[in-house]
């Protein structure tokens, strides 16, 4: 518990740094952090953004060791900044640690705090830092959210240089993701920054702040989804050149040089994905305008999540081989346990070689080898001359035959042999997709990963949609004969349609296609059998049931009606 962790706390902008030590130095009874959270942007030039004047409340004297509501004990004070405080705490009551920001009841922004707070905690996306209690007590308005000890800031990372292609193209889908389905729900976080997004020890990206930090510093917008898109765009810029894409040095990073505009990533800095160095562009929009010439802007997250879904999809690094340390053989493996070690530069006598047998009770046990082994070559040779005599005389049976020719026919049968994904995409018959940026993980041979579905509150069987699914691409046609599933859920029941389709994507319609098995499965695994091998090159998978389950925050997943495919394997 006493171990800190600044990835685990929500802190607010610096804009002015000298303020901010100036307020520091009040020393509470515990004194501040001495190494506090530092969000150095400028924010209110480089968004389309209005700040609203801080409130003229002094923060509330608070040390550590002051209980809230009897039950979060506070422990650390991380920021104090603008009247509010936010402090690194214990629940007393679940025994885990935690985070707190407090601010007077009567500061000009506390109202729309608890009220983005309250809307935050409403959303449940497990993609989000949580915000476990938003509480009005005492004259003073404190939310508490969740610690996350094994998260490491994005500001953190790239102090180190920038991101491998695959880990950033991993970031910008999952965050782009994310804020879309914030967004569909009226929320904006408008402080999206890389203090603010986080890597989890299991590589999951999260988000904190949602609307919260926004409202602790009285940041509003009238083009939300836009000013949210265009931070993403500077978080993947940030992320594979380790530059900051505005002219003013921010988050430990440089900014481009003066007078030169906003140039493309891969003119910043070599080997930069090509792919990756477009998007960011696209989501670096001013006035509508952006650099790339050949794709329009991205304005919205939603729109940014379709740009990815259409690119090539990045695979992970390959795994360095590593060659095993030198076999060293102990002394007891070369013959020498027991005995002293020979001193070093001291030339050791070699051993002479036993002499053979040369007496008469060794020319006796030689003899009788010989005659042991002559023996069991003509015992051999006897039995399997009556094993062919006695297979020809049931071969003259004729009832016989019909059964030898049956065996013959199925040894000639070839064994089902595995058949290579080339590619995949996710197929949308009706509404939104559900995460096709992780399709790709339904056959890269890692069970631990996947694809899944969104949470339903109906079911097992589909209501709001005919079902969902992804369509796999086999490279050329292919006799396909079976497909083996991998899931993650394995209560209910989960119902699983296989298709042969003449596209790769959603334009082929479900009634065009040719249904070639179907299975329905209580388990985790599931393997749908084709009754009459089809050759096709793209082959759907669909589901039509999903069982229900409940959270599954190492998934990323609510309760409800869902499931998740980790593997696909298609043999022919």
């Amino acid at each position: 518990m006493a171990e800190r962790s600044t990835a685990a706390v929500d802190v607010a902008d610096n804009s002015d740094e000298a303020s901010l030590t100036a307020q520091a130095d009040q020393s509470t009874a515990d004194g501040v952090a001495k190494n506090r959270e530092r969000d150095t942007d400028s924010d209110e030039v480089q968004e389309s953004t209005r700040t609203d004047g801080p409130g003229k409340t002094s923060p509330p004297e608070l040390h550590s060791g002051h209980k809230l509501a009897r039950r979060y004990r506070l422990e650390e004070c991380v920021t104090r900044l603008d009247g509010f405080s936010s402090w690194r705490a214990v629940d007393e009551k679940l025994r885990r640690a935690v985070g707190v920001h407090i601010l007077p009841a009567d500061h000009s922004r506390a109202r729309s705090v608890l009220a983005a707070a309250r809307s935050s905690a409403l959303l449940g996306d497990p993609r989000f830092v949580q915000v476990l209690d938003a509480v009005e007590e005492n004259d003073l308005v404190y939310v508490v959210h969740e610690w996350l000890p094994d998260a490491t800031e994005l500001t953190t990372l790239l102090a180190s240089g920038p991101l491998e292609p695959y880990d950033a193209y991993q970031m910008v889908s999952q965050v782009s993701s994310a804020m879309a389905a914030a967004h569909r729900e009226g929320l904006a976080h408008l402080r999206l920054n890389p203090n603010a997004v986080l890597r989890a020890s299991t590589g999951q990206w999260r988000i904190r702040g949602l609307a919260v930090n926004a409202a602790l510093r009285g940041v509003a917008s009238d083009t939300p989804q836009r000013t949210d898109t265009e931070a993403i765009g500077a978080l993947l810029y940030a992320a594979l050149t380790q530059r900051w894409p505005y002219e003013s040095d921010a988050y430990g990073l440089s900014g481009l040089p003066k007078d030169i505009g906003l140039i493309a990533p891969d003119q910043v800095r070599a080997g930069v994905h090509r792919g990756l160095s477009e998007l960011s562009m696209r989501a670096l929009v001013n006035d509508g305008a952006t650099a790339s010439r050949h794709e329009s802007p991205c304005t919205t997250p939603e729109e940014l999540v379709k740009a990815i879904g259409e690119m090539p999809r990045i695979r992970p690094p390959e795994p360095a081989f590593t060659a095993p340390p030198e076999y060293q053989r102990t002394s007891y493996q070369q013959g020498t346990y027991g005995r002293q070690a020979p001193h070093p530069g001291a030339t050791q006598p070699v051993p002479a070689p036993p002499p053979p047998l040369q007496s008469r009770t060794g020319k006796a046990l030689k003899w009788a080898v010989s005659a042991l082994l002559i023996a069991a070559l003509g015992l051999g040779s006897w039995q399997l001359a009556d094993a062919l005599m006695d297979q020809g005389g049931k071969n003259e049976d004729p009832g016989q035959t019909q059964n030898n020719q049956d065996g013959d026919k199925n040894r000639n049968r070839p064994a089902p042999k595995p058949i290579a994904i080339k590619d995949a995409e996710e197929y949308v018959a009706k509404g939104d997709a559900q995460h096709p940026a992780d399709v790709d993980k339904t056959y890269d041979g890692n069970t631990s990963t996947g694809w899944r579905t969104s949470s339903y509150l109906d079911g097992p069987k589909m209501v709001i949609k005919p079902g969902v699914g992804i369509v796999y691409d086999l490279g050329s046609e292919q006799e396909v004969s079976a497909a083996n599933l991998s899931l993650r859920y394995g209560s209910d029941h989960t119902t699983i349609e296989l298709y042969a389709t003449d596209s790769l994507g959603s334009s082929t319609p479900l009634s065009s296609m040719k249904e070639l098995g179907t299975v329905t499965t209580s388990s985790t695994s599931a393997k749908v059998t084709v009754e009459k091998p089809v050759k096709s090159r793209y082959i759907l998978v669909w589901l039509t049931a999903l069982p229900y389950s409940g959270d599954d925050p190492a998934n990323f997943s609510n309760r409800g009606y869902k499931q998740a495919i980790t593997e696909v394997k298609f043999t022919g």
